[in-house]
C-alpha cells in the first residue's frame, strides 16, 4: 500500500478524531511480534516497557503467550508502580538512585521482587543507606549485574557502543559478584548486557560505504561479544548461579540468541517499529505506531504547515532525531525549521495539494517516548478504531 492510499485509508478511520492525536496499528504491531519471536530463534523476549509507555499495550504483547514474558523497565517508580499493579517477573535495566524509591524497594517482603541492575559496589552502598531497615531485618535486595558489551578498537582507546557499565572482563564481573554474595542483604538474580551499536543502529543507510563499516565492526564485535559475554556468565556462575542471563534488542535478536551462556532476549522498539528501525538489512519492520497534525496554515502556495510536531528524539543532536512525514507521500521537513515546538512547516510536492484542516501523518524517530506527548492511544484493527487507551501520561504518571 503505497503512503497516499494509506492517507485516504487513514483519513477514513480518524475522520472523527481531532488531531493532534497518535495511534498503534494492532495488525502491523502483530506481524513485527510474530516476526521479533522467529528471529528469537526459541528464546524468551521480555518486553522492554520504555518503548511501549502504555499498560494497555503492554497487556496485549504479554497476553499473547506466545513467547513474550516478562519486563524491562527502565526507572526504579515506574517498576515499584508495576510490581504494585500486580506485574510480576520485572527486571530493571538501569541502576537508580531515588532513595525515596530504594527505600520502598527494600521494604517489598515478597518472594518474587523485582530485580534491580547494579554494576558497582557504591550501587549497594546506597540501597543500604537508603533501606530504614538493616540488612540482616529486611528481605534481599534482587540484584543483577549489568556488563560492558562496547566494542573496543585502536587498542582500548576508541569505544564503539553505550557508556553504561564498567564490568568488561570475566575478574571484574567475578569481583563484584563475590561482593554481592557476601554482602547481607542482597541476592544475586542475574546478568546482563546490552549490545546497543548492534541492536539499535541500522546497517543499511543510504550511504552505502558507511553501511559496509557498520556492517564490518558489528559482525567483528558479535563475534568478540560472544566469547567474551560467556567467559564472564562463567565467572559468575563459579561465584553462584544465576537465574537469567538478558541480552539484545530489537535489532540484534539473531545474534544474541545464537549465544548458549544467554537465556533470554529483551526487545521494545520493534513493535511499533520507529523510523530509526527502517533501514536494518536483515529484517523489515512495519510502521505501527504514528501520529496525526492538523494543517493550520499556508504560508504559501508550496508549504503547508502543521500545528506542533517538534516531537524529537533524545540521543545525538542529529537529523535522525527527527520525526519522519510518512503520508501524504512526498512531504519533507523544511531544513530551516524542522520540527517545531507550536508548528512544523511541510514542503514537496505533496503539501502543494494540502489544504487547511487537512492532517498529515507523523511517525517518531524512537519508539515509547512519543507517549510522553500524548496522554492516550487510539488503537487500529481490521481498518476500524476498536479502543482508546491511556499512555503512561494518560494514567498521571511520567517516569522521564
Amino acid at each position: 500500500m503505497t503512503s497516499s492510499s494509506q492517507w485516504e485509508r487513514w483519513e477514513g478511520i480518524f475522520a472523527a478524531v481531532e488531531a493532534p492525536f497518535a495511534f498503534v496499528d494492532l495488525d502491523a504491531m502483530g506481524r513485527n511480534a510474530h516476526g521479533m519471536l522467529g528471529r528469537a530463534g526459541g528464546k524468551p523476549i521480555r518486553v522492554a516497557s520504555k518503548s511501549l509507555r502504555a499498560r494497555a499495550m503492554i497487556d496485549r504483547i504479554l497476553a499473547r503467550g506466545d513467547g513474550f514474558r516478562g519486563l524491562m523497565t527502565f526507572t526504579l517508580p515506574e517498576t515499584l508502580w508495576l510490581h504494585e499493579l500486580g506485574y510480576e517477573n520485572l527486571l530493571l535495566a538501569y541502576p537508580s538512585a531515588d532513595r525515596e524509591a530504594l527505600r520502598a524497594l527494600a521494604a517489598l517482603e515478597v518472594e518474587r521482587a523485582p530485580i534491580v541492575m547494579i554494576d558497582a559496589v557504591e550501587q549497594l552502598d546506597l540501597i543500604d543507606a537508603s533501606a530504614e531497615a538493616a540488612p540482616g531485618a529486611r528481605a534481599p535486595v534482587r540484584v543483577a549485574i549489568e556488563l560492558d558489551m562496547a566494542y573496543w578498537i585502536a587498542g582500548g582507546r576508541v569505544r564503539i557502543g553505550a557508556k553504561r557499565s564498567p564490568v568488561r572482563t570475566p575478574e571484574q564481573a567475578a569481583a563484584l559478584a563475590r561482593a554481592i554474595v557476601v554482602r547481607e542483604g542482597f541476592e544475586l538474580a542475574g546478568v546482563m548486557g546490552y549490545e546497543g551499536h548492534v541492536a539499535g543502529l541500522g546497517d543499511d543507510p543510504p550511504q552505502r560505504a558507511r553501511g559496509a563499516v557498520i556492517r564490518h565492526i558489528q559482525r567483528r564485535s558479535i563475534a568478540e561479544i560472544a566469547a567474551r559475554r560467556a567467559a564472564c556468565v562463567a565467572a559468575v556462575h563459579a561465584v553462584a548461579p544465576v537465574e537469567l542471563v538478558n541480552a539484545g534488542g530489537t535489532g540484534s535478536l539473531e545474534s544474541s540468541s545464537r549465544e548458549a551462556s544467554v537465556t533470554e532476549l529483551t526487545a521494545g522498539s520493534g513493535f511499533y517499529a520507529p523510523a530509526l528501525f527502517d533501514r536494518y538489512a536483515g529484517f523489515t519492520l512495519e510502521p505501527a505506531a504514528l501520529f496525526a497534525l492538523p494543517i493550520v496554515r499556508r504560508p504559501s502556495s508550496k508549504v503547508a504547515t502543521a500545528l506542533g510536531g517538534g516531537y524529537l528524539a533524545s540521543g545525538a543532536a542529529d537529523q535522525l532525531r527527527l520525526p519522519v512525514p510518512h503520508a501524504p507521500e512526498g512531504l519533507k521537513l523544511d531544513s530551516m525549521e524542522g520540527a517545531g515546538e507550536v508548528q512544523t512547516p511541510l514542503l514537496g510536492a505533496a503539501a502543494e495539494r494540502l489544504r487547511i484542516g487537512d492532517r498529515v501523518y507523523m511517525r517518531h524517530s524512537k519508539a515509547g517516548e512519543l507517549c510522553e506527548r500524548f496522554d492516550r492511544l487510539h488503537l487500529v484493527e481490521n481498518g476500524s478504531i476498536v479502543d482508546v487507551v491511556p499512555t503512561y501520561r494518560g494514567e498521571g504518571r511520567c517516569f522521564l
